[in-house]
């Protein structure tokens, strides 16, 4: 089982995968998820900030700072991605692919949209998922893949 973090300076999505499949997942205060982490079992992948260049703000400051502390608390080994990455790998692209790309390439991978969301009546496995908890996703979904590929 994998802990996929997408932080945030004040809130953090996350998720809890097993072989690509979401276990529980939600979008949280940073210090609740500060204090849950430690009680996870299985591999913690934090979305690494990356600036590219560019200038930085307050809020790209603060996710750096939950981000150490999300790894302090968990205290144990843990891995980074950068979401150039990600996109790199779910969408075999450049780093201009947009969220919704990343969204519908998961969607295809759980079959299509009738299959991965479904409707009230008979509801899919992404069918809660939501804003930050679809990068938290995406980031799960690259870490267990590429980890299974370098195992090979």
């Amino acid at each position: 089982m994998t802990l996929a973090i997408d932080p945030g300076p004040t809130e953090s999505a996350y998720i809890k995968l097993r072989e690509g499949r979401p276990l529980f997942y939600g979008k949280v205060p940073n210090e609740m998820l500060l204090e849950a982490i430690p009680r996870y079992v299985g591999p913690l992948v934090i979305e690494q900030v990356a600036c590219f260049g560019k200038p930085v703000g307050a809020d790209i400051l603060e996710t750096v700072f939950w981000s150490g502390r999300f790894a302090q608390a968990w205290g144990k080994e843990f891995h980074r991605i950068k979401r150039h990455e990600v996109k790199m790998h779910l969408c075999h692209a450049t780093a201009k692919v947009t969220d919704a790309v990343i969204r519908q390439a998961i969607i295809d991978m759980f079959g299509g949209k009738d299959r991965a969301i479904g409707k009230k009546a008979n509801p899919g496995p992404l069918y809660h998922i939501k804003a930050d908890v679809w990068q938290a996703l995406a980031l799960g979904i690259t870490f267990e893949q590429t980890r299974q590929l370098a195992a090979k």
